[in-house]
Order: structure tokens, then C-alpha cells, then sequence
């Protein structure tokens, strides 16, 4: 972008080009250790944990998490389910999103600190960087000198490691779409499929440019989260928070030195709060969009805290309103259960237990009724009406079925066809049946009637679906 201005009286006509963006600033994170950084990393381990390890977890001699696309079946654990089912995905993303706005209205951005994939993935390649590259002040010293043959050996082995590594976590991503082993063995035997390629390398190489390269840019300006995050904040949210009262002003001190005899606060302005931090404030300045609320600010002022011999919690998780009337941690945790959050609270446990329940209810067998279009209604033997229908019976179990069909609604109305059908674990069986009713049964016109399809094994898995049966005039 550039902006022309009008020449000054007596100067030659000039452009003066004004830059509207300003040039990225690489982030070099200082390693931090502390009570938050303890959390962090253990967050790291269970999600990944999670992730890498449950494509492996068997159940029921297949994979324990796999969503089948191509047979349309979602195994999870002993839950079989189909497309027809939803209903309980979209129960899940409320769930989700309630979720998320519960939590940012009483601490913050807790998802972002902690358990973000971006997060957690920025969080491993940095370890590696350090591995290979050296702590913060290595790696600035590294990206500024002349290229050499170490410098080139250490940045081929970074990238090296963050490739290997992006497209483990593709191939671990599409091992839940796709049975793993056999997925692993296409790789090993170079015989992967053109989706299945395309989304390994797509899913790996997001991983390698986000988390390697972009960052906090991601955080900043392509997550949608730090956007709208300020419309789910109030001054009694839970936040990383600098006490500018007990801080200001700062600067530098000896150990020794009384910083009231100097006019000084508490801040001994040695920036390690901006050192430390991924996204690049500075928590001094106040609340800012960019921040992700990982704390690992307050357990670095904590350490040098502790160095200066002053009290911990300079930089701590507090609230507007606590910092501004010196409230306790108890009374802001008072406040925090304001009324938004006990609406959130509410709804989000009714519409947890209601998924819960229709889940815990659900019958595992699903029938449909479709009438047959070719003949409505038609006499047979001894002036019998007769219906023809056809019946969708999904077996949603993982042991073999036997189903038993009967019919109910007319006096007299019968099968005329095998009441029985067999059906295989995860199944879909479809079987014509007839149905008739004696003559003078029933008025002409159409009539309810329903059919009852049930377990021969088991009595709980029992499904009664409405019809109608036509009388001919």
C-alpha cells in the first residue's frame, strides 16, 4: 500500500511510499520452567498420547476409534454408528462450543494455552529447535551468522525432524479414517492410495508450515478465536494479568537496594516476561488479543521474584475487578459464578445428559418401511388383500443377528412371507414381505398399521416402525 502526499512549496515532486504492514519480527520463546509450564507439558503428553496411540487400541478384534467414510460406519469403542446417527455429532459440536464459552468466561483462553493443537504442536517443534539448535540466545546467534557448514547441518536436521515428524501426525490422522495397520502396511509396501497420499502430505506439511513457521501468526490473525474471544470476556474473567500498582514504576535495581528508598516498584524490568512469551507481548502493557494465556509469563516473574527475595505474583491469573479492589482468590472465585456462567453450566450439563442418555438408550437395530410402488394393493387366494413392503434392517451390533418380523393393526392381518431374517454384525439387510388381511377385514381406503421387527437372542432389541395398508374399493 502506498499513500502520495502533495510536495511541500520550493521541493521537487516526490512519492513517498508509507508501508501499512509491518515486517514479521521472528520470536525466539526462552525455555521456561515452572508450575504452568509443568501443566503445559503434561497437557503436550496426554493429547498426544491420545492422538497417536488410539488408532493402535483394539476392540473387539478391529480398531477401538475408526470413522469407516467408505462403509459409512463410525466405530467408537463398543458405539457402532451411521450416518443416521447424526444427530449425536451434532449434540458433540454443541457440546463443544458451549464448552469453549464456559470456560473463556470463567479463566480465559485455557484452550489456547493449553490444549490447542496449534499450541501443542509449537510447543514440540520449539523442543526440537532447542535440541538441535541451542537455547534462545544459540538460535539468534545461529539465524544471524554467515551460512557454513554448520549452520547448514543443523538447519537440515531441524527441518529434517519437523518433516519426519508432520508426517507421522498426517499418517496418524488418516489411520483414523483408514484401518492404521493396514494403512502402515500400504506405506511400508509403497501402495498408498491417491487420497490417502493426498491427506497424509496435506495434514503433514500443515502441521510442519504451522507449527514451524507460522506460529503466533496463526494465533494472531488466522484463528478465528482471538477475534471473538473479547465478546465472551468480562472484568470477573479469569486472566494473566500484570499489577501495574505494585510494578510501577519499574527498572532496574541492585538485590540489595530498597525500591522505595529508589521510587521503584516491584518490576525489575528485565523483559523475561517478553522473552518467554510465544506469541511476542508484553503482558505490561495489559490484556491483548494476542495472548494465549499459557502462563508462561507469571512462572518466570515468579522465578526472578523469588531471586530478588520480593513476593510472588507480580504476574499472575487474576481478574479486572479482583486486580482493581484487591479482592482474595476466594473472592473472585465468589464472583466468577456470576449468572452467564450458571447459564452456561446449566445448559451445557442438560444437553451433556440428554446425549448421555439417548446414547445409553439407543437400541442398536434400525428398521425402514417402504411401501412397494409397483403394486399398492392386489386379491389373492380365497379373496385375501394383500400389501407388498419392503423393510431396511440394520443390524448396528457386532454380533450376528436373527430378527423376528410380525405385523399388528387389522383384525386378522398376517405375514405371508418368512417372519425370520438373518442379518450380520453391521449389516444392512433388505427383504420383500406381504401382508394380508382377510376380505371384509377392513373398509376400503388406507389404514395403520405396524410392524414390529425384534431380537430372536436378545428382548431389548426390539423396534416397532408405522405404516399404512391400502384396501382396494
Amino acid at each position: 500500500m502506498s499513500n502520495t502526499r502533495q510536495p511541500d512549496a520550493g521541493t521537487a515532486d516526490e512519492d513517498i511510499e508509507v508501508s501499512l504492514y509491518a515486517a514479521r519480527q521472528k520470536i525466539y520463546p526462552r525455555s521456561v520452567s515452572g508450575l504452568f509450564s509443568q501443566w503445559r507439558w503434561a497437557l503436550v503428553w496426554l493429547t498426544q498420547i491420545v492422538f497417536y496411540g488410539l488408532p493402535w487400541l483394539e476392540w473387539n478384534s478391529r480398531q477401538a476409534v475408526l470413522f469407516d467414510l467408505e462403509a459409512r460406519r463410525f466405530y467408537i469403542f463398543n458405539l457402532v454408528l451411521y450416518p443416521q446417527d447424526f444427530i449425536y455429532l451434532t449434540g458433540l459440536l454443541v457440546i463443544s462450543a458451549l464448552a469453549l464459552f464456559l470456560f473463556t468466561a470463567v479463566a480465559g483462553r485455557l484452550w489456547c494455552g493449553y490444549a490447542c493443537p496449534q499450541t501443542v504442536y509449537t510447543e514440540i517443534y520449539l523442543w526440537i529447535e532447542k535440541k538441535v539448535e541451542g537455547d534462545r540466545a544459540a538460535r539468534m546467534r545461529l539465524d544471524q551468522s554467515p551460512l557454513s557448514a554448520t549452520k547448514f547441518g543443523k538447519k537440515w536436521l531441524k527441518h529434517a525432524l519437523w518433516v519426519a515428524f508432520g508426517l507421522w501426525t498426517g499418517f496418524t490422522f488418516v489411520g483414523y479414517f483408514t484401518p492404521i495397520q493396514e494403512l502402515g502396511a500400504a506405506v511400508l509396501g509403497w501402495d498408498l492410495g491417491p487420497w490417502q497420499t493426498f491427506w497424509i502430505f496435506f495434514y503433514g506439511f500443515a502441521t510442519y508450515g504451522n507449527a514451524g513457521f507460522m506460529r503466533e501468526q496463526v494465533c494472531k490473525y488466522m484463528c478465528p478465536y482471538a477475534r471473538f474471544q473479547s465478546a465472551m470476556f468480562d472484568k470477573d474473567t479469569m486472566i494473566v494479568t500484570y499489577d501495574e500498582r505494585r510494578g510501577e514504576p519499574r527498572g532496574p535495581r541492585s538485590k540489595k537496594a530498597d525500591p522505595a528508598a529508589l521510587g521503584l516498584g516491584s518490576c525489575v524490568d528485565c523483559t523475561l516476561c517478553v522473552q518467554v512469551c510465544p506469541t511476542g507481548i508484553d503482558i505490561r502493557k495489559g490484556l491483548q488479543y494476542e495472548c494465549i494465556g499459557c502462563g508462561a509469563c507469571i512462572d518466570v516473574c515468579d522465578d526472578v521474584m523469588d531471586k530478588v527475595g520480593y513476593p510472588r505474583g507480580l504476574i499472575k491469573y487474576s481478574t479486572q475487578n479482583g486486580m482493581a479492589n484487591g479482592w482474595t482468590t476466594a473472592q473472585m472465585v465468589r464472583r466468577g459464578l456470576r449468572p452467564r456462567v450458571l447459564v452456561y453450566s446449566g445448559i451445557l450439563l442438560l444437553i451433556s445428559v440428554a446425549v448421555g442418555v439417548s446414547l445409553f438408550l439407543r437400541t442398536p437395530l434400525k428398521v425402514d418401511v417402504i411401501r412397494d410402488r409397483g403394486a399398492l394393493a392386489r386379491l389373492v387366494d380365497q379373496g385375501r388383500i394383500e400389501n407388498v413392503y419392503r423393510l431396511q434392517v440394520m443390524n448396528a451390533t457386532e454380533a450376528p443377528q436373527t430378527y423376528r418380523v410380525s405385523v399388528d393393526g387389522l383384525p386378522g392381518i398376517a405375514l405371508a412371507s418368512d417372519p425370520t431374517v438373518a442379518v450380520l454384525p453391521t449389516e444392512v439387510r433388505s427383504l420383500a414381505v406381504r401382508v394380508q388381511v382377510p376380505p371384509g377385514a377392513a373398509g376400503s381406503g388406507s389404514h395403520p398399521i405396524t410392524f414390529v421387527v425384534e431380537s430372536a437372542d436378545d428382548a431389548a432389541l426390539r423396534v416397532t416402525e408405522k405404516s399404512v395398508f391400502l384396501v382396494p374399493r
